[in-house]
């Protein structure tokens, strides 16, 4: 990684003219391990009308999803370690950091225009990245998406990814998943949904953003799922070390 991102990323915080542009914002974080929905989910609010999607910056070069290569400015605006630094040293991002060699970060332009549109500003997030709204302003909203259980958590990784993914980077995927929901219940950051009908879940969280409130019952069925799918991935990556 480039030193001069490395120190810039340590130390960056947003300017008080951003901070105001949160505080002023409706902002809908989506979180969640990989497969847990995020995407459909994200596409489903979107469709409404209700909702900017922020598209993030990130170094890392497009990617192949769901057969489709990724294309700059739909999933993200792709960018190099130069033009990263540069929006440092300018602090045009809300937040950013490091995630697998790759630096990801939201930029203040798509929050101002989600202000600006009067809509709620929505993206899908790593949890370092909510710590990090969440320390500018503790309003804003992240929703934590759970897969029902681990068995069709792992049949939805399948049915994405096939072969491609071989056992060391599967394993890497559950710990990160791991390190995602340790974060999940030991924080007071996230409200938890289950997906398991995706049309529910929509319901719920639009309403969620609309009222900042969660469902206690849900949130609580929601963090006993959680508990039991850390539960589960303990396990299996206990057993395929054996």
């Amino acid at each position: 990684m480039d030193n001069s991102v490395a120190e810039l990323l340590k130390n960056y915080k947003p300017s008080q003219t951003v901070v105001n542009l949160i505080k002023a914002t409706p902002i809908l974080l989506l979180v969640g391990p990989t497969g847990a929905g995020k995407d459909s989910l994200k596409d489903r609010l979107l469709e409404t009308g209700e909702y900017h999607h922020i598209v993030s910056h990130t170094t890392r070069p497009p990617r192949i999803n769901h057969g489709v290569l990724e294309q700059d400015g739909r999933e993200y605006h792709f960018i190099d370690m130069a033009q990263a630094r540069e929006m440092l040293q300018n602090q045009t991002f809300v937040e950013a950091k490091m995630y697998s060699g790759n630096l990801y970060g939201t930029s203040v332009a798509e929050i101002q225009a989600a202000h600006d549109e009067g809509r709620i500003a929505v993206t899908d997030l790593e949890v370092q990245g909510v710590a990090e709204y969440k320390a500018t302003d503790e309003n804003v909203m992240a929703v934590f998406l759970l897969p029902p259980d681990f068995e069709t958590w792992q049949a939805r990784l399948q049915r994405r990814y096939g072969d491609v993914v071989d056992a060391v980077d599967h394993r890497l995927r559950l710990q990160t998943a791991l390190d995602e929901l340790t974060e999940l219940l030991t924080t007071p950051h996230y409200t938890a949904v289950v997906n398991d009908n995706i049309d529910e879940v929509l319901e719920e969280v639009r309403a969620y953003a609309r009222s900042h409130t969660a469902d206690k019952s849900k949130e609580h069925i929601a963090r006993d799922v959680a508990t039991k799918l850390a539960e589960d991935i303990k396990a299996y990556l206990g057993t395929s070390l054996a």
